[in-house]
């Protein structure tokens, strides 16, 4: 019997393995995370395991040759203080290199993130309550379908540091039974587009995107209507106001706050067009 900790890449028959870890932590994923989550980038979930039997695990998601995001960071209780959680997050990180490389952070580890070069930009808040909304009749609003992916992708680039074009096929998947998105099209233009899956525990919406305040209010009550008196959540980045103010005009309260740190020189992205991150978990 042996003491020390093997790390090892997850499969893609696997990839429940930290899902299931995240959702038994409170994590709350969606139902249909995993082909989503394994197609951004198939090597990059690893396990830590003590003579077979599973310690921990963790995401490092390789966006491009630039980027990358850690996630999924989550260790066994009866094995935690050990130095196993050490160990695996110098693994992911060393495979991630010299990109710049983000993560949400929960207040308390913040400090412990600071130590590894990570510094606070901005919070997320996770907004939560009812849905009362109805679905809009408005001409503008379109189902995602394949036939506007290209133009989904190329809208989303705006959004993200890096092409994720694999993972967003997977996101917008038009024949997902658990996921429903919209694109707010105007003169043959994306002006905003969401996301929204079922969860464990109620609908998550993200990511909610839109040039405007209104555009993201007209979406939001597309992708809310959806499911009219369940539970939604919306994770939105507190330096977009306007964002705050729909969480609040729609009757969602704060939960909790992550932080969103960054290794390297942080994303110059247009935050205040971003009314919900798509998943903390994966940036």
């Amino acid at each position: 019997m042996t003491t020390e900790l093997q790390i090892r890449q997850l499969t893609e028959n696997e990839i429940h393995v930290p899902l299931s870890m995240a959702m038994e932590e409170g994590w709350n994923p969606g139902l249909e995370d995993g082909p989503a989550f394994f197609s951004a980038d198939p090597t990059g979930y690893f396990a830590g395991e003590i003579d077979g039997k599973l310690v921990n695990v963790i995401s490092g998601v390789r966006y491009g040759n630039g980027y990358g995001f850690i996630g999924l960071y989550i260790c066994k209780r009866e094995f935690r203080t050990k130095g196993y959680g050490h160990q695996i997050w110098h693994h992911a990180m060393s495979y991630l290199g010299t990109r710049v490389i983000g993560l949400d952070a929960v207040n308390e580890q913040t400090a412990s993130y600071a130590e590894h070069g990570f510094k606070s930009i901005y919070r997320n808040i996770r907004q939560i309550g009812t849905s009362t909304c109805d679905t809009p009749m408005d001409p503008r609003i379109a189902p995602l379908g394949r036939g506007i992916f290209p133009s989904i992708r190329d809208y989303d680039q705006r959004f993200f540091p890096a092409e994720r074009e694999d993972f967003l096929k997977r996101w917008t998947d038009p024949m997902s039974e658990t996921r429903k998105g919209f694109a707010f099209v105007e003169d043959g233009i994306v002006m905003g587009y969401g996301v929204i899956r079922q969860c464990h525990e109620g609908f998550k919406i993200g990511p909610l995107f839109a040039d405007t305040p209104e555009i993201a209010d007209t979406l939001f009550r597309a992708l809310a209507g959806q499911v009219k008196g369940q539970f939604v959540i919306l994770d939105t980045p507190e330096p977009n106001a306007a964002a705050l103010l729909l969480a609040e005009k729609y009757e969602l309260s704060p939960e909790f706050e992550t932080f969103r740190m960054y290794r390297g020189k942080a994303p110059e992205l247009p935050l205040d067009q971003m009314f919900g991150i798509t998943t903390f978990e994966l940036g």
